[in-house]
């Protein structure tokens, strides 16, 4: 038999309660041998099982002839391994019978622990079973038994470049009940963003239960532990977490990881049952946890570094969304504080993308036939069409100019003109061919590209084609259209080495001779068109965008990028203008140079 050094989660005091799923036990009394007495040893064993498998330990108790010594070890043992649920049962004629136990725990009752035991009945002023406890379970003649999860040694989230970006690690919950000297609790955890008003809130919508005021690492409890410890009502609680190695850089996609993390750890893990005796902790039975590796991830530590840095200065909520376009790698997802306060905007959130969608624009205008780079169009500051009134920014006018010129200055006539003309769900494809309006199912990431339905009217097709309407995109999704011009198809999105994620749909790529000329308007926006700010970032291919929603007093500013074999998408809500968004980019890519 196999002995565990014993640990506080395993020493037999645990308590189910109705959120512990824990609880299946199935009992079987199979005879020794063919009865052919009185059935009384039969009826008590009977009785007795069915006891043991409603839980009733104090009929189980009475049916045994030491009921006093029996209750209260079934009773802890009900408590801390649960009941059992069927029995079947015989005896033989010398009043013996065999036991035959399945307890199932864990989530779901995935983890079993089946046995075979003995017992005895004697007639001793009525039939009674002889009290053991091995009769019930093995090991517990040698103290109260508790279940418990084996974990494997922690695996560790890797970077890039292989260093460790998650790890376990300890942190202390600082519990304050009602009674606490909050003042004097305040001003040690000041530092950490906690105040005594904000103490007294907490509290009072607790009704009278503690709260738990912050979650501290290791590093900042060690210079207020010994204080904290000694402030009346102030409790300490040292737990494990997967925390980032940096705790300035948790954002959008440490949540998946960790839920990846956690999944990995979970299927890896063994189960025992332990007995606690005088000496410790006994384990009766249980496999070990089977070993996991380490998670490697595609995070680019200094481009995240980077674009945290180019948000930092954002008042607004702003994201930035990086991969590389060859193999759809997640370099980088960035969230300044705004952002983080309305949750994963990065991957999740959903907006009018304004003319960062004039490239799916001209994708699909350009595959339709027709047109092409130097195709001559007319700009002219506003135009109606199909009812709906067009208005380039400012009112400018070009007059009529090259496809290429109306793309880089973000002609918004040219475009739904252009628009206008396709069919129904005509942008529909051209979105899909770059991975917008696409599903992925992605380990370790949770993502949703946006929405790109078929127009139901020529007025809806005018508004779609310059990203407005019912159009909508997160940053992932636009960082994902960047990425599949340069790739000539959407590339399948990973933030885990070697698991790409999987589309809801297969999507044709897009003709290398379209890309080519959309790459080449993208160029010329940052030369000569509205991204010249960034001109002097060697071969930045990109498209500005600014996204009204609300009213035309309030609009939300985009840039989407391609740099060598990185694409991106900046994000920036209620700026104004893609002025912010082209800055925070520049921010970006001077500091990766």
């Amino acid at each position: 038999m196999r002995t565990d050094a014993a640990t506080p989660a395993t020493l037999g005091r645990v308590r189910i309660s109705r959120k512990t799923p824990v609880l299946l036990l199935a009992l079987a009394l199979l005879p020794v041998a063919c009865s052919s007495g009185p059935d009384q040893p039969q009826t008590v064993a009977d009785a007795f099982a069915a006891a043991l498998s409603s839980g009733d330990a104090s009929a189980a108790a009475a049916l045994t002839d030491e009921p006093e010594q029996a209750r209260p070890v079934l009773t802890t043992l009900f408590e801390n391994l649960g009941k059992n649920d069927s029995v079947r049962v015989s005896a033989t004629d010398d009043s013996s019978f065999t036991l035959e136990s399945t307890w199932k725990f864990g989530p779901e009752g995935r983890n079993e622990w089946t046995y075979t035991s003995t017992g005895t009945a004697a007639d001793t002023d009525g039939w009674k079973i002889d009290w053991n406890p091995a009769t019930v379970a093995p090991g517990l003649e040698l103290g109260p038994l508790s279940y418990s999860p084996v974990y494997p040694k922690p695996a560790r989230v890797l970077d890039s470049s292989g260093g460790d970006l998650m790890t376990q690690q300890v942190v202390t919950l600082v519990t304050v009940a009602p009674d606490a000297d909050l003042a004097a609790a305040a001003a040690l955890l000041a530092p950490h963003g906690v105040t005594e008003a904000a103490l007294q809130t907490d509290l009072a919508a607790a009704q009278g239960k503690p709260i738990t005021a912050v979650a501290l690492r290791e590093a900042d409890i060690a210079p207020v532990q010994q204080a904290l410890s000694g402030v009346r009502g102030v409790t300490l609680a040292p737990q494990t977490r997967l925390l980032t190695v940096d705790k300035t850089l948790a954002g959008p996609t440490t949540s998946g990881l960790a839920e990846l993390w956690q999944q990995q750890a979970d299927s890896a893990a063994g189960w025992a049952v332990r007995a606690q005796t005088a000496q410790g902790t006994q384990r009766i039975a249980g496999p070990d946890a089977t070993p996991t590796t380490d998670i490697a991830t595609t995070v680019d530590i200094d481009l995240l570094n980077a674009a945290e840095a180019a948000l930092t200065p954002l008042t607004q909520p702003a994201a930035i969304v990086a991969l590389r376009p060859s193999s759809g790698e997640v370099l980088a997802v960035a969230q300044n504080a705004p952002a983080d306060a309305q949750g994963p905007i990065a991957l999740t959130g959903l907006y009018p993308p304004g003319s960062t969608f004039k490239t799916v624009t001209v994708s699909a205008a350009l595959q339709a036939g027709g047109v092409n780079i130097d195709t001559v169009l007319p700009c002219p500051g506003r135009a109606t069409i199909e009812g709906r009134t067009i208005p380039n920014d400012n009112g400018f006018d070009l007059g009529p100019v090259p496809l290429h010129t109306a793309f880089a200055r973000s002609c918004n006539t040219t475009m739904a003109e252009l628009g206008v003309r396709l069919p129904a769900d005509g942008l529909t494809a051209a979105a899909a061919q770059l991975g917008l309006g696409v599903d992925y199912v992605t380990p370790g990431l949770t993502t949703v590209t946006g929405k790109v339905p078929p127009a139901q009217n020529p007025a809806q097709q005018v508004e779609s084609s310059i990203g407005q309407g019912s159009v909508t995109a997160s940053p992932f999704g636009m960082a994902l259209v960047a990425a599949s011009l340069a790739h000539g198809s959407a590339p399948a999105p990973a933030i885990v080495r070697g698991r790409p994620g999987t589309a809801d749909r297969a999507s044709a790529p897009v003709p290398a001779d379209v890309t080519s000329q959309i790459e080449t308007m993208m160029g010329e926006t940052v030369s000569a068109g509205t991204a010249t700010a960034l001109r002097d970032i060697p071969g930045l291919l990109g498209k500005t965008g600014t996204a009204e929603y609300l009213d035309d007093k309030h609009a939300h500013g985009w840039f989407v990028g391609i740099d060598g074999d990185l694409a991106f998408a900046v994000f920036v809500a209620d700026a104004g203008s893609s002025g912010p968004a082209v800055e925070a980019a520049g921010r970006m890519l001077r500091a990766k140079q």
